[in-house]
């Protein structure tokens, strides 16, 4: 009775999702559906293993909620009320209201919002080159990277480290701020490959008992916003401890002297009154770092999402400079790959056209849409938008601003998606969206070395288009011209393969990936650091930070010269006594899966983790409904007691989309955008909270 259906056959593929770890993938695809997802056993940093919500990525493709056909807004916005449309006229529709919004306000009214909704270079950056053929504002991303960055190349001049999979070669694996047990699993392949096959230990550093740190070997429980103080007493105690490698220090950084000096008050003592860490735990941590040569740190994003993000990741990027652990394979400190692609995006992104048109902070979309001056840097008020990629009136802090700037009866908003997203639910006219397997596209590995394709393997669900279609056909209309808006997607990866001297896409697709990790000397600056005179920067210059931003953002003036506890974070207070960590939850990837019955049966519901002591002072039971507000807005969650955090100190994983919670306020409500210094960001992890019952 099944004779009329294809065999199964399996094609390779890239997860599109914003993950470091970029896995390469093996798909089944029968009868014109994917079906079964698997991690390639053939690529070695993935090593076969993926995490479970990709591989149940069919869930995803299938879904029967998946957006297939344009629509128009019929009621008022957020209403939900929309009418289908053909393409054309949805495209027509659009040109139009750009074209009349320039007219009266000028090309910058108009501002192309995107972000990481797919990491395929096609797909995700595309959109910069109408933005830049139209003069149209240009975006500054700085949502999730800019503190991490930006902390990192101010000690090493460049974003990039060891090879990851030296993991499995370490002695002593430090997972510090990250819990790839639920957001990156490869970096746990490696780590408990060392485990394994040489003894190694495993360390975790985190504000909460997270699935990771229940399977340490040493937890390092600390407050939020306090990796700054940990790391100096680190620090502290190699040098006190005549565990510094001071022959390594005098060729390879700028100012150990200087450094020292400035830690002789750095003790355990002085950082356990920071972090609640006690002293005894971090002179145990120190020795554990400074008798093991072969230490390798993995330095994640969450730790660096405050307001003293950078400076905490520049002082955990000394510590292996301290140790010497950079002479070592299995030695070093390692956070994103992202320098040794060196791709040119001049098709892709149009950068061979001039503008001078400004560059909006994309988290402070809020302060931009409800008309602040200072966020508009002096021009027009923001009157229509094109969005791709990203879901802001889920994941954008200070939500309570963004949802009245989506609000304006003036604001024509044109949103290009795969579900009926909050931020879908907002707009004008909604576009559907294909998914990664159902286009080509290029993939790079941001948490490991490979440059990997993802060729199309099923046609379009529905009317489903590409954002490249999209974006050609919208410059046909408003007449903006480049070479690239020509060029099929495919046509583009081969460009920029060969562009880099990595061959030609018919290659790729045969290699199906290709290992680009620098050597040995190269990634571990063994013929120094990625500064004129070699050295790593103990003392940084922030005034003069190498991560690239329109401008320098937040209090730098302020910032300390050494690493340093900054005392910028939004600490408790009488009125807001607990500090909040909005942290990933295992099931959902920032708002993507939010839709799948699978996660959402995992995740349960939006909940607040709180420590059971804090509870009875508030007289809150498990279960509870409980008001969470800070000085930016309000939220109710569920109140799920646990023990695994310092006391004052509570996380909401996830972030779900505002309907799931009672009243219709999601986690975002209670964030803030005031930038990070110096290059920007948001501090989503950095927020005082007061908790009552509902």
């Amino acid at each position: 009775m099944n004779q009329h259906l294809s065999p199964t056959r399996t094609f390779y593929s890239a997860c599109p999702h914003d993950c470091p770890s970029t896995c390469a993938l093996e798909v089944e695809v029968s009868d014109g559906r994917i079906g079964r997802v698997r991690g390639s056993r053939a690529n070695s940093f993935t090593a076969g293993i993926i995490c479970a919500k990709v591989a149940r990525y069919a869930e995803r493709a299938n879904h029967p909620d998946r957006l297939t056909r344009p629509l128009r807004r019929m009621g008022a916005k957020g209403a939900g009320a929309f009418a289908p449309m053909g393409w054309d006229e949805a495209l027509d529709e659009i040109a139009h209201r750009f074209r009349e919004a320039e007219r009266r306000h000028g090309p910058e009214t108009v501002w192309p919002y995107y972000y990481a909704g797919t990491m395929g270079l096609v797909m995700r950056d595309g959109i910069n080159r109408l933005t830049r053929a139209k003069g149209y504002s240009r975006f500054f991303s700085s949502i999730c990277v800019n503190p991490a960055w930006s902390g990192f190349m101010a000690g090493t001049g460049k974003l990039a480290g060891p090879d990851p999979r030296e993991m499995a070669k370490s002695d002593l694996v430090v997972i510090w701020g990250t819990n790839p047990v639920s957001t990156q699993i490869n970096v746990m392949t490696h780590a408990m490959r060392a485990r394994k096959e040489r003894g190694a230990k495993i360390a975790v550093v985190d504000v909460y008992r997270s699935p990771t740190m229940e399977q340490a070997d040493i937890a390092v429980l600390i407050r939020p916003g306090t990796d700054g103080a940990l790391a100096c007493a680190v620090m502290h105690v190699l040098f006190r401890d005549g565990l510094a490698d001071r022959a390594y220090l005098a060729e390879f950084a700028d100012d150990a002297a200087g450094l020292e000096a400035h830690l002789q008050q750095r003790t355990p003592e002085w950082a356990a009154a920071i972090t609640g860490l006690p002293a005894e735990e971090i002179e145990a941590f120190a020795h554990a770092i400074g008798r093991t040569a072969k230490t390798f740190i993995r330095a994640g994003y969450g730790f660096t999402r405050s307001r003293n993000g950078a400076v905490a990741m520049h002082a955990v990027s000394c510590i292996p400079t301290i140790t010497g652990a950079w002479k070592h394979e299995g030695g070093g400190v390692f956070h994103s790959n992202s320098a040794i692609y060196r791709w040119n995006k001049t098709m892709v992104e149009g950068l061979d056209i001039p503008t001078a048109a400004r560059e909006l902070d994309q988290s402070r979309i809020g302060d931009i849409l409800t008309g602040d001056p200072e966020a508009l840097l002096g021009g027009p008020p923001v009157s229509a938008m094109l969005i791709q990629n990203t879901n802001p009136v889920s994941i954008a802090p200070d939500q309570e601003k963004v949802r009245r700037g989506f609000a304006r009866d003036d604001l024509f908003v044109a949103v290009h998606e795969q579900f009926m997203t909050e931020t879908a639910a907002m707009a004008d006219i909604v576009l559907p969206a294909t998914m990664f397997t159902e286009h080509d596209d290029l993939y790079q590995g941001g948490g490991n070395q490979y440059v990997i394709l993802g060729p199309k393997l099923v046609e379009p669900l529905g009317e489903c288009r590409t954002n490249h279609e999209v974006i050609g056909a919208l410059a046909e209309r408003l007449g903006a011209a480049h070479a690239g808006f020509a060029m099929s997607p495919r046509a583009h990866v081969d460009w920029m393969l060969q562009a880099a001297g990595r061959g030609t896409v018919e290659e790729l697709e045969e290699a199906r990936f290709l290992d680009v990790q620098p050597d040995f000397d190269t990634a571990h600056y063994a013929k120094g650091f990625n500064w004129p005179d070699g050295k790593f920067r103990l003392k940084p210059d922030w005034a003069h930070a190498r991560y690239a931003a329109p401008a320098k953002f937040g209090p730098y003036h302020d910032m300390p010269a050494w690493p340093d506890h900054w005392a910028v974070i939004e600490e408790a207070n009488e009125d807001y006594p607990f500090r909040l960590v909005t942290s990933p939850a295992r099931s959902f990837l920032n708002s993507s899966f939010t839709e799948t019955a699978g996660s959402i049966a995992r995740e349960r519901r939006p909940e607040l983790m709180l420590h059971p002591e804090d509870a009875a002072s508030l007289g809150v039971g498990e279960g509870d409904l409980l008001v969470v507000a800070s000085a930016r807005g309000e939220v109710r969650l569920h109140a799920r007691l646990f023990d695994g955090l310092r006391r004052g100190v509570v996380v909401a994983e996830s972030i779900w989309p505002n309907r799931a919670h009672a009243g219709g306020r999601g986690i975002n409500s209670l964030t803030g955008a005031d930038p990070v210094a110096p290059a920007g960001g948001a501090a989503l992890h950095d927020n005082r909270v007061r908790i009552g019952k509902a």
